[in-house]
């Protein structure tokens, strides 16, 4: 499909079922009530210890609804790959174990990266970088008796340290954001695998995910994903601008969050299609 075509049938999906949609939407609904429910039970733990237990059967129930919609989320992926119309009907229990797959490749996926980028810090001297900084920022307050404030006392580190701790978390930073930025897109490949498949060992060969953007086309695949970012974006901002004059529409996001997830993983199906 065309870029244009995968936009255009992505947000218009969600509308065209709206009784799945709604199902959705109340359950993500009810995730948030029992994390906020987690949330206020643990500020009575001092009172009594019967809050922690509710507070962690709150949490987990709120995990468990949670790997529910994350495997719904790929049933959705699965509509585009397959070009059907229809949203999928919710499958608790199928969908709850793809949730738990799907939150395994998040990990995967997250965590090379962050690692690589811990790596990166450490061969770019980032902690000695920092304790040498705060050293001389400490001293300083000492020899001040602690009166010095914190933008005196970084204009008393020297040059050549501060220039260090610029450079060294720069460099990794800059390293950082790649990373992730390159690791996000080949999840959106291991997504649609794990759809295709149901197989989390398809999904999680990084390699095949990665030639899988290839063989789709880079420019096709960034100038999809980047676009929907746009316009989520774009949306966003609007209903935000919205929001300061009247705040109670803010209830909005109730249903506006869910719609572009639904449009979202819509679209990332129907992009892996081409090779599906």
């Amino acid at each position: 499909m065309e870029i244009k075509e995968i936009i255009m049938d992505s947000f218009q999906f969600p509308a065209n079922n709206l009784k799945a949609l709604a199902i959705y939407i109340a359950i993500t609904f009810v995730v948030g009530i029992l994390a906020f429910g987690g949330i206020f039970s643990l500020i009575g733990i001092e009172n009594s210890a019967i809050y922690a237990v509710i507070a962690f059967i709150l949490f987990i129930l709120a995990v468990i609804v949670g790997f529910i919609l994350a495997g719904y989320e790929i049933d959705i992926i699965k509509t585009g790959i397959d070009l059907e119309d229809l949203a999928p009907d919710f499958d608790w229990k199928n969908d709850l174990v793809r949730g738990i797959k799907a939150i395994i490749v998040a990990i995967v996926y997250f965590i090379i990266p962050a690692i690589i980028t811990l790596i990166i810090a450490f061969i770019t001297n980032v902690p000695g970088n920092i304790v040498d900084m705060v050293g001389y920022m400490n001293q300083t307050a000492v020899n001040t008796n602690g009166t010095v404030v914190a933008s005196s006392a970084l204009e008393m580190v020297p040059q050549d340290v501060m220039s260090g701790v610029i450079g060294s978390v720069s460099i990794t930073l800059l390293v950082a954001a790649i990373l992730f930025i390159i690791f996000s897109f080949i999840q959106y490949m291991a997504n649609s695998r794990l759809a295709n498949t149901d197989s989390l060992g398809d999904a999680l060969n990084i390699p095949e995910a990665f030639k899988d953007i290839q063989r789709i086309g880079v420019g096709k695949v960034v100038a999809t994903i980047v676009l929907l970012i746009i316009i989520i974006a774009v949306i966003n901002a609007i209903l935000g601008a919205f929001y300061q004059y009247v705040p109670q529409l803010a209830i909005l996001n109730v249903i506006v969050t869910p719609y572009l997830m639904f449009a979202t993983n819509r679209a990332t199906g129907l992009l892996y299609s081409d090779i599906a």
